[in-house]
């Protein structure tokens, strides 16, 4: 049997926890007959999970005869890019020849005589979305690993404009805390504000356990300390599951340490330390060396203002460095970063 786990990111693992609350929370959104929200944005640190878990949801959609999934690549012009593929569902390219509509002006099939052809890309898109609403169909449309670009503004403040002609499109997007917070701060995107925002949390340690103890016949602590060393963050829940079971009879947990700290290292840390400022540094190191403390302890260590303190916190937070879910405590959430800030300072 091939290793049911993977070191690659975004492609679904087969040893996957699935994020229940999240995805019914979206799901039932999407599809309820008049929906609370047509707009979700997943966010976390790298390696949290976020397009695994907007993949799973567009696959049970793709499921649905009523549903429609586009993924778009977020560096292209998404108008276009969206315009193209929904011309080439040969159900719809029926429909839009049936309706005598001339998108040629696109490149998009050719120009029907006696039929003005279409020339603004928002409006052929709202075109076609009607179209789809009186095939009674509902488009998903999803969006990996946005930046506040030219592009994602555009496109946005389309969606905007569509949402409210009431057309029947959906947007689940993804992406790094500061790049989401970019996006919703820009001017012209205040409505983002109201999307909600969901920051992936770690996995249920008690799934996580059950996992390892199923998939390896583990007792109980074996499978207690691994997922310990986890923290519950889904990349170094298959990082270590990948390595125990490709040494699981010649190494013990600890003999397979160093190389999952190496691998943690090179896939995420690295990247997130380096984007990192030089007062989240001081602040993530004081965490390394001295372990999870009192809030105040360690804003006195470092000779902080509470206002200041507060500010490096929270953003630290949102960018999954640091666990606060013990009231006035603070410790770091990701497994064994510690060690690799220590290491940090004799480079």
């Amino acid at each position: 049997m091939n290793n049911p786990f993977t070191l690659s990111f975004g492609k679904k693992p087969l040893q996957y926890i699935s994020r229940i609350s999240q995805t019914n929370q979206i799901l039932d959104s999407f599809e309820a007959e008049i929906p609370s929200n047509q707009i979700f944005m997943i966010t976390g640190v790298r390696g949290s999970g976020k397009t695994v878990l907007m993949t799973s949801i567009a696959k049970k959609l793709r499921e649905e005869e009523h549903w429609i999934v586009m993924e778009l690549n977020p560096s292209r012009d998404l108008l276009q890019s969206l315009a193209a593929k929904i011309y080439g569902i040969p159900e719809m390219h029926a429909e839009f020849l049936k309706a005598r509509l001339d998108f040629s002006a696109f490149g998009l099939g050719v120009s029907i005589e006696g039929a003005a052809p279409v020339t603004d890309i928002e409006h052929a898109v709202e075109v076609m979305l009607e179209q789809i609403r009186r095939a009674g169909k509902r488009l998903l449309v999803t969006i990996d690993e946005v930046v506040c670009s030219d592009f994602i503004k555009i496109f946005v403040s389309s969606f905007q404009i569509f949402l409210r002609q009431d057309y029947p499109i959906y947007l689940l997007m993804t992406g790094l805390y500061e790049n989401i917070y970019d996006l919703q701060n820009n001017r012209s995107l205040t409505f983002l504000y109201r999307a909600p925002k969901l920051i992936l949390e770690p996995l249920n340690y008690t799934a996580v356990r059950k996992n390892y103890m199923d998939v390896f016949e583990l007792d109980l602590g074996t499978a207690e300390r691994m997922t310990a060393l986890t923290k519950g963050y889904p990349f170094a829940f298959q990082v270590l599951g990948y390595l125990y079971w490709e040494n699981r009879d010649q190494k013990s947990i600890d003999d397979i340490l160093p190389e999952y700290d190496q691998y943690l290292e090179e896939y995420v840390y690295e990247k997130i330390w380096s984007e990192l400022s030089d007062l989240d540094k001081k602040i993530v190191t004081e965490l390394a060396e001295n372990g999870g403390c009192k809030v105040k302890e360690l804003r006195d260590r470092l000779e902080m203002r509470s206002e200041l303190f507060s500010v490096y916190r929270e953003r630290l937070k949102r960018k999954g460095v640091i666990d606060t879910a013990e009231y006035g405590k603070i410790a770091l959430a990701l497994p064994r970063f510690d060690e690799f800030v220590k290491m940090q300072q004799f480079l």
